[in-house]
């Protein structure tokens, strides 16, 4: 049995995908089960959540193997980023090593590291360094930027299409090597048929060195919309938002500490090594979506 987290989010729709069409049987640990689709009557449902360790103990029963996507880049009622990521992957650890389980994966990011300037990214640090201290056999898996058409950073780009000017938060010159979710989830099944020949570490990156603000474009020309992008300075756009979160509080559709994602370096020095290793040969971001065709 996989016990499964994330399996709403860009990685875990394509990995649920693949597993239950090789018939593997999964336990999926959701708060929302309708967002599942219709991928929930071919799965166990588990329900809990990143700030509930109790559900943990509860999902882990007759598991296996465990793949780790789940996680937040925003606060929630109760939980704060540090907790949801780093906190949580302790507590799924504990529950796994006292549950018999055989294999950890954990999704973390390119980057990530506790001296980072941005949450996000020292919680998922702190959530490998669990990992790495495990006394049971694991993989990391750090992504750089992963996208999907229809995902949220891909669907606000499109939205924003329709203005004459693209705002842009940050200096948009951090570089990423976007990396698709269907090549990622290609990975994941690769890292759990090597069994206990798995690395320790994967790095995934795709086929090309990109700054935010060229990401952007290759986004806009799949459109076929041109648009001059104008770039917003961080600080400036992050004070703005912690004022509307003050009123919208947990509605709020993006947040300050997302924001900062967007001038957030994620790169490797091995480029796409590690995917071909596992046989997957990512595919360019201008390819997926299209530009040129």
């Amino acid at each position: 049995m996989i016990l499964l987290t994330g399996a709403t989010g860009r990685v875990g729709r394509a990995l649920l995908r693949r597993l239950t069409a090789a018939g593997e049987p999964v336990r999926c640990l959701v708060r929302e089960p309708r967002r599942l689709g219709d991928a929930r009557v071919r799965v166990q449902i588990t329900l809990g959540d990143l700030a509930d360790p109790l559900s943990f103990r509860h999902a882990m029963r007759g598991v296996d193997t465990v793949v780790h996507l789940a996680a937040s880049a925003r606060e929630q009622p109760g939980a704060c980023i540090e907790e949801l990521n780093g906190l949580a992957t302790w507590g799924m650890l504990r529950a796994a090593e006292r549950a018999g389980v055989r294999r950890f994966l954990y999704f973390s990011a390119l980057g990530a590291s506790a001296h980072h300037g941005v949450r996000f990214m020292r919680s998922k640090a702190l959530a490998e360094a669990s990992v790495a201290r495990a006394a049971l056999p694991h993989t990391v898996i750090a992504p750089s930027l992963v996208y999907a058409p229809g995902d949220r950073l891909l669907t606000t780009l499109q939205r924003l299409a329709w203005l004459p000017l693209v705002p842009l938060p940050g200096s948009g010159r951090a570089l990423v090597q976007p990396i698709w979710a269907e090549d990622v989830a290609d990975c994941v099944v690769a890292i759990l048929a090597a069994g206990e020949q798995a690395p320790d570490r994967v790095e995934l990156a795709g086929p090309d060195t990109l700054t935010h603000a060229a990401v952007a474009k290759t986004v806009l020309g799949a459109l076929g919309r041109s648009r001059p992008l104008v770039k917003l300075p961080l600080p400036l756009v992050q004070a703005g938002l912690r004022g509307f979160e003050l009123g919208a509080g947990p509605t709020t559709p993006l947040t300050a500490e997302q924001v900062a994602l967007f001038d957030v370096e994620m790169t490797s020095s091995e480029g796409t090594a590690h995917a071909e290793s596992l046989g997957v040969r990512p595919r360019s971001m201008g390819a997926v979506l299209g530009v040129g065709s």
